[in-house]
């Protein structure tokens, strides 16, 4: 299984005083064997600036945390638990305080949050289920909104499925409009069945490409945003090496370069996007292991520069962030910059909106640590900077 949860409790409310005061110790707790690098301010402290929520989903755990961001000091500051839910991705809604937080349970259910913007705290919503097959799979290892359309985007990993979810006026979400199967598998033992781990929607709005970790394949299926539905349509999927995994995908601004991220061969791959026949094709591909190591490979994360001018990697194998930059005229890759994560098993990170600052999820070490950007370079620094919470996974903006 990949960055799926197994069990799942019941949404609720946000938590009491005491829970949030114990869950907080226990975070404190889990991450008392990391040395912070910053002591972590209080959210009296933050709130001088002009702070935002984030919250954190934890990898196998119950419980959803939030923080208060200030983008112009670099600050966070710890709330703490703000919503029950077994978590492992999880996305806003563009305008409306709604988070939306894929679970592990059977049936691949995504849960709706309620935000209260003033102390961060979730009420759930609604909850809709991808998998109304019943083929048993749970674990959804990407939720996204496609905006023009209002439509939720589902990868059930352990159902091998990509979904569509409708979102209302309000923010809720309606019944799967539809659900594409997809098929094969590869060499790894991981690599059994099926396997989506993300789903994109391409700048024309016309198709959904969907990497598929178990298949070694990149699937390409129509897609109507009238209609919010995928279809088959007899599309040519890209296939990567045997026992690659892909993991992630990135479109670059000029709409025809695209960038995916392979999990077990720690590879990223440049290729050219043709959205006239829905076609990928391979031109160039880059180590994000250095040339020695020689240990497991294990790629995580995947995100472009606002300005289409530098991608962002992360290496769970080496611990490491990694930074590319692009070539304007022709979108190949060149390495930039190698550094270490700050933590252990950099599972995720996000860039704030402001393309100032990077948030590195870092599983194994139990800390959320800060970087700043340099624009001009793409270079990342460590601030010395981190937040204890209980192997993170997710950082989700508000």
């Amino acid at each position: 299984m990949s960055d799926s949860n197994e069990a799942m409790t019941d949404g609720t409310t946000g938590p009491s005083r005491r829970g949030v005061l114990g869950a907080v110790v226990a975070a404190s707790a889990a991450a008392a064997a990391v040395p912070l690098l910053a002591d972590i301010p209080t959210a009296e402290a933050a709130a001088k600036g002009t702070p935002e929520l984030l919250f954190i989903s934890t990898w196998k755990g119950t419980q959803i945390y939030g923080a208060r961001f200030d983008s112009d000091r670099g600050i966070m500051a710890l709330i703490g638990p703000v919503g029950e839910a077994t978590s492992n991705w999880a996305t806003m809604h563009p305008t409306r305080p709604v988070l939306y937080v894929a679970s592990g349970e059977d049936g691949g259910t995504v849960y709706v949050f309620t935000i209260d913007r003033a102390t961060g705290a979730l009420s759930q919503s609604g909850a809709v289920k991808t998998d109304a097959g019943g083929t048993g799979g749970g674990g959804l290892s990407y939720i996204g909104v496609d905006r023009p359309s209002d439509t939720l985007l589902v990868a059930n990993f352990e159902a091998g499925l990509a979904a569509t979810l409708p979102i209302g006026k309000d923010g809720g979400l309606g019944s799967p409009v539809s659900v594409m199967k997809d098929t094969g598998s590869g060499p790894n033992a991981r690599q059994a069945g099926p396997h989506p781990h993300d789903v994109v929607i391409d700048p024309s709005g016309r198709f959904a490409l969907v990497a598929d970790f178990g298949a070694d394949r990149v699937f390409v299926y129509g897609f109507d945003r009238a209609t919010r539905a995928l279809s088959s349509d007899g599309m040519t999927p890209y296939a990567t090496q045997a026992g690659s995994g892909p993991r992630r995908i990135v479109f670059h601004p000029n709409g025809r370069t695209v960038y995916l991220l392979n999990e077990l061969t720690a590879d990223i791959q440049t290729l050219d996007w043709n959205p006239r026949e829905g076609l990928l094709t391979h031109r160039q591909s880059l180590s994000t292991d250095t040339p020695d190591y020689a240990g497991t490979k294990s790629a995580a994360e995947l995100a472009m520069s606002r300005d289409g001018r530098f991608v962002y990697a992360s290496n769970r194998g080496e611990n490491t962030l990694i930074v590319f930059s692009v070539d304007q005229k022709t979108g190949l890759l060149a390495l930039v910059q190698r550094t270490p994560c700050g933590g252990q098993k950099p599972w995720s990170f996000s860039i704030h909106r402001s393309g100032r600052w990077l948030l590195v999820a870092n599983e194994a070490s139990s800390t959320v640590n800060l970087f700043s950007i340099d624009r001009r370079s793409g270079k990342l620094t460590d601030t010395g900077t981190s937040m204890p919470i209980p192997n993170p996974d997710c950082i989700t903006f508000c």
